[in-house]
C-alpha cells in the first residue's frame, strides 16, 4: 500500500496525467459526434458509404479505443522512461528493494485510471453519438445483445491491458523516444503492413496482438480467427503478461 500510496503521489504530482486525460476526452467525444454525423451521411447517400461499417457502440467509441487508448499508453511508457531519464528511479528502488513491486504499482494505478476514464467516456461517446445522429442512423447503437454490451465492456478491458503493455515496454527500453515510437507503431503501422504479404500476412494477422484485441471488442475485422472473441480476449492477455514477466526480470537484473 505504501507503494502504490507513493507511485500515486508521483503520478499525480505532475501535469502530465491532467492532460492526457483532457486529450482523451476530447478526441473521444469529438469522434463519436462526427461519427454520428458520417452515419447520418450514409443515410442519406447510402451509395457513398461504402466501407462505414454503421453507427454501433464499437464505432461511437472509435476514439476512446483507436486514439485515447493510444495516449494512455504513452503516458504509461514515460511514467516508467521518465524516471530513468531523471535518475529518480535508484531513489525508488533504494525505497522499495522489490523492483517487480514498483513496476507493478505504476501498471495498476495507471491501468486502473484509464480503464475508469475509458469506461465513462464509452458511455459518454454513445450519448454525443445519439444526440447528433438522426433517429434511424441511431438505431444501431442500442445496447441489446452481447456483441453490443462487449464492444463496451470490452474498452475499459483493452485499456488496462494496453498500460500493462506500456509499462512493460517502458521498463524494457528505458528510452523515451523508443518507447513511445514502439507503442505507437507496433497498433497503427507493424501490424497492418501484414496485410500487404498475401495470404502468408493474412494468416499471421490472426496471432498479432492487437488484431486480437479488436476482435475481441468488434467481432469482425476482416481476419479470419482461429477462435472466438473470448479466445482472441485470453491471447492478448497472455501476450501482455508475457510482456511484462519479461519486464520484471529484466528490470531485477540490470542496473537502475
Amino acid at each position: 500500500m505504501g507503494v502504490l500510496a507513493a507511485e500515486r503521489i508521483k503520478i499525480t504530482s505532475t501535469r502530465s496525467p491532467w492532460w492526457s486525460a483532457a486529450v482523451i476526452i476530447a478526441l473521444g467525444l469529438g469522434l463519436a459526434a462526427i461519427m454520428g454525423w458520417v452515419a447520418n451521411q450514409a443515410i442519406a447517400n447510402p451509395e457513398d458509404s461504402e466501407g462505414f461499417p454503421g453507427l454501433t457502440p464499437a464505432t461511437a467509441a472509435t476514439g476512446v479505443t483507436g486514439f485515447g487508448v493510444l495516449v494512455l499508453m504513452i503516458m504509461a511508457a514515460l511514467v516508467v522512461t521518465s524516471e530513468y531519464r531523471f535518475g529518480t528511479i535508484r531513489t525508488t528502488f533504494q525505497a522499495m528493494p522489490h523492483r517487480g513491486t514498483v513496476i507493478a504499482a505504476k501498471a495498476a494505478l495507471i491501468g486502473a485510471f484509464g480503464a475508469i476514464l475509458t469506461t465513462a467516456l464509452t458511455f459518454g461517446s454513445i450519448e454525443v453519438a445519439k444526440l447528433v445522429a438522426n433517429s434511424d442512423a441511431q438505431k444501431p447503437l442500442a445496447l441489446s445483445g452481447e456483441e453490443a454490451w462487449r464492444g463496451v465492456y470490452g474498452v475499459p478491458i483493452y485499456a488496462f491491458l494496453c498500460v500493462v503493455l506500456a509499462v512493460a515496454v517502458g521498463a524494457l527500453v528505458k528510452q523515451s523516444a523508443a518507447a513511445i515510437s514502439l507503442v505507437v507503431l507496433w497498433p497503427l503501422l507493424i501490424e497492418s503492413l501484414f496485410g500487404l504479404f498475401g495470404s502468408f500476412g493474412r494468416e499471421v494477422q490472426a496471432f498479432l496482438p492487437f488484431a486480437n484485441a479488436q476482435h475481441f471488442m468488434s467481432g469482425d475485422t476482416g481476419i479470419e480467427f482461429h477462435w472466438g472473441p473470448w479466445g482472441s480476449l485470453i491471447y492478448f492477455t497472455a501476450f501482455v503478461a508475457v510482456f511484462f514477466a519479461a519486464a520484471i526480470v529484466v528490470v531485477n537484473k540490470r542496473d537502475a
